[in-house]
C-alpha cells in the first residue's frame, strides 16, 4: 500500500521505518460463477483481482479516501516497495533494477517506466502486453486473439522465441511462458536498454529492454471483486484477499483468482482462461521471506495468427476488418503455467544482508492449427497447413549473494555480490495435416481435420546460463551524485538434439558484460544521468550447408551509450532519453557462416506523466527511432531500415475529473505508428497507423462499499490496420472496435 508523501531513494531493508499510510481501495475484479480448474493449478479456480488506489485522497474525482492511524511496518519502507506513485497514480516513483534492488526513478541511470496496478485496473489491461503498449517505446506486435505476446522495445524483439523473457520480481524463468496476465501484478516495470549485467543474459537473447512484474503482496487487509465483460460475449470475474497476521503484523497472505470465458470480437473464436496466485511473506525484524505460486490456465478456439508473404508477392494487400478470421473454427490452442518462487534475506549486522532465491515455471502447451497463414497473391489468398504440435518448457532459477553497505571518507557505498544459475529446456513434437486455402477478407470454412497427438516428445534442446556478478553504487554530496559500476562474468551453455536424441550441436563460451552508470541532480527535482551498458545473445554455431559448419560463434556483445535528464515538478514528471544500440548478428554468406550483420538504432524518448492541472491526468510521450542495418553480407540491404521499427511511436492518454459530478472521470487515448517495413530489402512495409481510445469510470460508495465502474471503447472509429511485424516479417491484422465493462466492490 502506497506511503503518502515522497522519498527519493531505497531505504535500507533493515531500517523500521514509521509512516502515516493513505489507504484506499479502487480497483477489483468481481465474483462471478466459475467452473473449477483442474488440479494441477496450485491455486487456480478461485476468481480474484484488487487493487489500492495510491492516489485517492489526490484525485479530486474520488470520494473514498480514508487516512489510518499510524502503522509500523518492518522491512523496506522505501517507495518501490510501497509504491508512492507520482501524481495521478499511474506510474509509480520507483522501480527493481534486477540484482541492484530498488531504485527511485529519478536516481536510475536508465530511462525506466513503472505502471502501477491501478493504471493496469482502470485502463482494464487484460495482459502485461496490454499494459506497456501505452509506453511509446514499446509495441505489442502479436495477435490481440493469438496465442503468444510478442513485443518490440527501442525497435528490438522481445518474447519471440518459446522461452518467456518478463522477469518476475528481478528474476528470469517464473513468469508465466507465453502470456502473463495482470491479475496478480502490482507493477509492470520497463527498463529500456540492453541490461545483461542488471539481469543476466534474456533467454531468447533479447537486448531491446527488460519487462519485470512486481507481484501483488499483503500490505495491508483487503477485500474486493470485480465483474467484468469484454465484447462479444466474454465475461469474467476476479477477486483478491489480503491479510496480516501476528503480533507485529509480520505475516501476511494475498490471494488472486479469476475466470473468463465467452466470444471474442474475431469471428469463430471464444476464449476460456483461469488465473490463480498465492503470495506469502514474513516481515521480521532481520529475516524477510516470501513465497510465490502462480497457476494458469488458457483455451482459444479459431486462435487469431500472424500472416507472412508468400513467394512472388510484390506488396502486403490492404488490412481486411478485424472481426475475419483464416483460422479454422476446429483450430485450437490450450496452454497451462505454473510457477514458483521463494526469496529470502537476512540481515547479519545493520551494514550486511545475505540473500538467496529459488524458483522456476513449468509450461505445456497443445495446439491445432495451421503453420503461419502465407498471403499468396493480392486478392488475400491464404495457405497453410493445420499442425497437432505439442511443447513443454521448464524453466528454473537459482541466485545467493550479499548486499553490504559502507563508507569511505565522504563516499557511501552499496555493494551487491551475486552468484547465479539459470536454466531451461524444450520438448517439442508435431504431426502434420493437409493445406487449407482461405482468403483474408472471405475466410473459407474447411473440412476439420483429425489429426492425432504426437506419440512422445522428445527434448529439442536445453540451455545453461551461470555466473557472478559485482556492482558498486556510490553516493555523494547527499547522493546528489550517483556512480554506478558492475561487471558480470556469465558461463552459456546449450545442446540441440536430433530427433533420434542424439546431440545435434552444442555450444560453450563466457562472456563478460559491464556496465557503468552515472546520475547527478543538481537541484532536487532535475536529474541528469547517462549510462554504457551491453546485452548479451548467445553466440551461433555455423549451420550444416556452411562450409565451416559446426564452428562455435563466440556470444554476441550488443553495446547501448545512453544519456538522459529527469525533471519532477512535483505533481507532474517529464523524461527524456538519447541512446545508440549497436547488435552484431551472424549471417550465412556465400557458403561461409560468420559475423559479418549489424543493426543500429538511434532514438530520442520524451515520457509525460502526472497532473497537468487539477484534475487532469496525462500519461505518454514520443519515440523517435533510426533502425538502421549497417553491416551485412547482403550488400543491397546496408542502409536500409531493420524490419519492424517505425520511425515514430507517439502515445498520449489523458483522464479529466469531471468537476460538475463528483466521482466520475472521463478518458481517452491516442497511439500511433509508423511505417513498419516486412522485409529486409524494405520492398513491402505496413502504413502507418493511428488508433483512438476512449472511456469513462464512476467513483462512489454504495451501501457503505467503494464502488467502481468502468467502460472503456478500444478503436473507437473500428479501424482496420496492419498492426504489427516481428522480427521474421510476421504482420498482424489489429483488433476491432472493443468494448470492456467492469464493476468493482470493495469490502
Amino acid at each position: 500500500m502506497p506511503v503518502s508523501g515522497q522519498t527519493d531513494a531505497a531505504i535500507p531493508s533493515n531500517i523500521i521505518k514509521t509512516s502515516r499510510l493513505s489507504l484506499t481501495s479502487t480497483s477489483c475484479p468481481a465474483l462471478l460463477p466459475g467452473r473449477a480448474l483442474t488440479p494441477s493449478l496450485a491455486v487456480a479456480g478461485l476468481l480474484a483481482l484488487a487493487n489500492i488506489d495510491p492516489v485517492l485522497a489526490q484525485d479530486p474525482g474520488n470520494v473514498s479516501a480514508q487516512t489510518l492511524p499510524e502503522v509500523r511496518v518492518t522491512a523496506d519502507a522505501s517507495p518501490e516497495d510501497l509504491p508512492t506513485p507520482y501524481a495521478g497514480g499511474q506510474v509509480a516513483r520507483g522501480a527493481r533494477l534486477g540484482m541492484l534492488g530498488n531504485t527511485s526513478i529519478m536516481k536510475a541511470p536508465f530511462n525506466v517506466s513503472s505502471y502501477t496496478a491501478q493504471m493496469i485496473q482502470d485502463q482494464q489491461s487484460p495482459t502485461v502486453a496490454d499494459a506497456v503498449n501505452k509506453d511509446p517505446s514499446v509495441r505489442f506486435t502479436g495477435l490481440p486473439g493469438g496465442n503468444i505476446d510478442n513485443l518490440y522495445i527501442r525497435g528490438f524483439p522481445v518474447g519471440e522465441g518459446n522461452t518467456g523473457e518478463i522477469a518476475f520480481d528481478g528474476l528470469y524463468g517464473v513468469a508465466p511462458n507465453y502470456r502473463v496476465f495482470t491479475d496478480y501484478v502490482e507493477r509492470v516495470e520497463v527498463i529500456k536498454g540492453p541490461a545483461a549485467m542488471l539481469y543476466g543474459m534474456s533467454p531468447n537473447s533479447g537486448v531491446g529492454g527488460v519487462i519485470n512484474i512486481v507481484p501483488k503482496r499483503a500490505h495491508e487487509d483487503l477485500a474486493s471483486v470485480t465483474a467484468s465483460y469484454a465484447s462479444d460475449t466474454q465475461f469474467g470475474g476476479h477477486a483478491d484477499v489480503s491479510r496480516r497476521f501476528g503480533e507485529s503484523r509480520e505475516w501476511g497472505v494475498r490471494f488472486n483468482g479469476s475466470y473468463y470465458q465467452g466470444d471474442t470480437p474475431m469471428d469463430n473464436q471464444s476464449r476460456k482462461a483461469g488465473i490463480g496466485a498465492l503470495s506469502l511473506d514474513y516481515q521480521g525484524k532481520r529475516l524477510r521471506a516470501s513465497l510465490d505460486v502462480i497457476g494458469q490456465q488458457e483455451k482459444l478456439d479459431a486462435p487469431g495468427r500472424p500472416f507472412i508473404m508468400g513467394p512472388g508477392l510484390q506488396a502486403i494487400p490492404g488490412a481486411p476488418d478485424g472481426r475475419r478470421n483464416v483460422t479454422q473454427p476446429w483450430e485450437w490452442t490450450r496452454g497451462t503455467d505454473e510457477s514458483l518462487l521463494f526469496r529470502t534475506e537476512y540481515d547479519i549486522t545493520d551494514q550486511l544482508t545475505v540473500f538467496a532465491d529459488a524458483g522456476g515455471g513449468w509450461t505445456q502447451l497443445s495446439r491445432l492449427f495451421g503453420t503461419t497463414p502465407q498471403i499468396v497473391n493480392a486478392q488475400g489468398d491464404t495457405l497453410s497447413t493445420p499442425t497437432y504440435y505439442k511443447f513443454k518448457v521448464d524453466r528454473a532459477t537459482y541466485d545467493a549473494g550479499l548486499r553490504g553497505r559502507f563508507d569511505t571518507g565522504p563516499v557511501r557505498h552499496a555493494v551487491t555480490f551475486q552468484a547465479r544459475a539459470y536454466s531451461d529446456s524444450l520438448d517439442r513434437a508435431n504431426t502434420t495435416g493437409t493445406p487449407v486455402a482461405s482468403n483474408i477478407y472471405n475466410p473459407v470454412v474447411r473440412p476439420a481435420q483429425d489429426l492425432p497427438a504426437p506419440g512422445s516428445v522428445p527434448r529439442v534442446s536445453d540451455n545453461d546460463q551461470t555466473g557472478f556478478s559485482l556492482a558498486d553504487t556510490m553516493s555523494a554530496m547527499d547522493d546528489r551524485v550517483l556512480l554506478t559500476l558492475g561487471v558480470r562474468q556469465q558461463r552459456i551453455r546449450s545442446r540441440n538434439f536430433s530427433p533420434a536424441g542424439a546431440v545435434a550441436s552444442s555450444y560453450d563460451e563466457s562472456a563478460t558484460t559491464p556496465m557503468a552508470g552515472l546520475v547527478v541532480q543538481p537541484w532536487k527535482r532535475v536529474s541528469f544521468y547517462a549510462n554504457y551498458i551491453q546485452g548479451l545473445s548467445k553466440g551461433d554455431v555455423a549451420p550444416p550447408t556452411a562450409s565451416n559448419s559446426g564452428e562455435v560463434f563466440a556470444p554476441y556483445k550488443t553495446r547501448q551509450y545512453e544519456v538522459g535528464t529527469k525533471v519532477d515538478l512535483g505533481r507532474f514528471t517529464a523524461t527524456f532519453a538519447a541512446f545508440q544500440i549497436t547488435k552484431p548478428s551472424g549471417q550465412l554468406t556465400g557458403n561461409v557462416f560468420s559475423v559479418n550483420g549489424e543493426q543500429r538504432n538511434r532514438g530520442l524518448e520524451l515520457n509525460l506523466f502526472g497532473e497537468a492541472m487539477p484534475g487532469v491526468r496525462l500519461l505518454g510521450g514520443v519515440a523517435l527511432i533510426d533502425g538502421e542495418i549497417t553491416q551485412s553480407g547482403t550488400a543491397a540491404a546496408v542502409g536500409k531500415t531493420a524490419i519492424g521499427v517505425p520511425r515514430v511511436q507517439a502515445n498520449l492518454g489523458a483522464e479529466w475529473d469531471l468537476p460538475w459530478v463528483a466521482g466520475l472521470t472521463v478518458t481517452g487515448a491516442m497511439i500511433y505508428t509508423g511505417r513498419q517495413y516486412v522485409n529486409q530489402l524494405n520492398t513491402a512495409s505496413l502504413p502507418s497507423w493511428t488508433k483512438f481510445d476512449v472511456g469513462a469510470r464512476y467513483r462512489t460508495r454504495i451501501a457503505g462499499k467503494t464502488s467502481t465502474f468502468r467502460a472503456n471503447v478500444l478503436n473507437v472509429f473500428d479501424r482496420d490496420y496492419w498492426s504489427g511485424v516481428t522480427s521474421w516479417g510476421g504482420f498482424s491484422q489489429a483488433a476491432p472496435r472493443t468494448v470492456l465493462l467492469s464493476a468493482t466492490v470493495d469490502f
